[in-house]
């Protein structure tokens, strides 16, 4: 579909298709939207954030929100949930407090800078058909801290929320060489925190914790070197982590989002392709808002690829706490080219940064970036993954 073509069919309505699934292209009034996330609220709403403007980076960047209510057939009002003219608000996280309050969680970054990147927090609640924010808190963690996965409840009672660290270097401009993993915890309900890392994790973002039995955690991330999605895992309840390592899934630098199932396997929905498998390549993120910045990429770290097709949008599933991963299929396939941020002259064809959630009745609600112009939402019927509606 050209971009005119994906806006004329972004009204949040459900469409069923073939195979049981529905889909909906959701409203937005920005050219480009990015990096969806999605999670039940109290009464069954879900709700999908995302983060909409001109192009990634830029200062008009904000966060916009819309709510599917139980047996609704279209999406409420989309609403732009941050107002910040200054800074590219991006990477929107649902997470709700002791006392049963959401929070949303987002980053704020001037320009392409990540390592000066501010995490903010704000109230959130529903009301009626939309969402309403208040007025946000910057959070007490260190410059370049971005989130982009759920929080998740230690043994002790500790909110953990799974980080990564833009590092910076005196005198060069990000580019992920220097990226690290980490967890910060607030053992005051959000308050305040306290950030750790996971060791030897350069290169390895996007953390997504995902707990199995007992004090068995495993977490899994995206990679700066578009090798594989790479796992580590807590034996002791989220007090410590090993270093990650190797998958036998693919990845692009793109992001990744990993659920347990009802079941007890685990589904991740990403993009299996890497430097590997294209040649495809471009300088870095931001290398169409770059122009005036004349300091030199950072160096040394990892050696980041950028570029690599984000596409096809797969769904796999372990049954063996996320060692390997046999069972794979297909959601949505596109050519997955990424050598542009662009949402307006068509050449953008990613389909990219998904997230993942299970309800109770079993389907499985996945919404993504559709060429950078939409946010795509599916819902696949109880039974899709292991291909009974074929």
């Amino acid at each position: 579909m050209t971009p005119d073509e994906i806006a004329a069919r972004m009204n949040g309505r459900l469409v069923g298709t073939a195979d049981g699934r529905y889909e909906a292209f959701l409203a937005s009034p920005m050219v480009q939207n990015h990096a969806a996330f999605i999670e039940l609220m109290d009464d069954g709403t879900l709700a999908c954030l995302w983060f909409g403007g001109t192009l990634e980076g830029k200062s008009d960047i904000s966060i916009h929100g819309t709510v599917l209510a139980p047996g609704a057939e279209a999406f409420g009002p989309t609403v732009q949930l941050s107002h910040d003219t200054e800074r590219s608000e991006q990477n929107p996280v649902l997470a709700r407090d002791a006392e049963g309050n959401w929070q949303l969680i987002h980053t704020a970054q001037p320009a392409g800078n990540q390592d000066e990147c501010l995490l903010r927090s704000r109230p959130i609640r529903l009301e009626g058909d939309r969402l309403v924010g208040r007025a946000p808190r910057d959070l007490d963690l260190p410059l370049g801290t971005f989130v982009r996965a759920r929080f998740v409840r230690r043994k002790d009672g500790a909110t953990l929320m799974p980080v990564f660290r833009c590092i910076s270097r005196p005198g060069q401009r990000w580019n992920g060489s220097h990226d690290t993993a980490g967890v910060a915890v607030s053992h005051d309900d959000g308050r305040n925190w306290v950030l750790s890392e996971v060791p030897d994790s350069i290169g390895s973002v996007h953390m997504t914790i995902v707990p199995l039995d007992g004090d068995h955690l495993a977490a899994f991330y995206r990679r700066r070197q578009s090798d594989f999605v790479h796992r580590s895992e807590s034996r002791d309840g989220g007090f410590s982590w090993s270093a990650p390592a190797p998958t036998d899934v693919p990845n692009n630098n793109s992001s990744i989002n990993v659920i347990r199932l009802a079941d007890g396997r685990l589904a991740m929905v990403g993009n299996p392709t890497s430097a590997a498998t294209s040649a495809d390549r471009r300088v870095s993120l931001y290398d169409e808002i770059e122009a005036g910045d004349d300091r030199p990429d950072a160096s040394g770290g990892c050696a980041p690829v950028w570029g690599v097709p984000r596409a096809p949008l797969t769904l796999s599933v372990s049954s063996d706490g996320g060692l390997t991963w046999p069972l794979r299929r297909i959601i949505d396939d596109s050519p997955g080219t990424c050598l542009t941020n662009n949402s307006v002259d068509g050449r953008n064809k990613e389909l990219s940064y998904p997230y993942l959630l299970e309800g109770p009745d079993g389907a499985l609600h996945v919404a993504y970036t559709y060429f950078r112009r939409a946010i795509k939402y599916v819902r696949l019927p109880q039974g899709w993954i292991d291909g009974e509606h074929s």
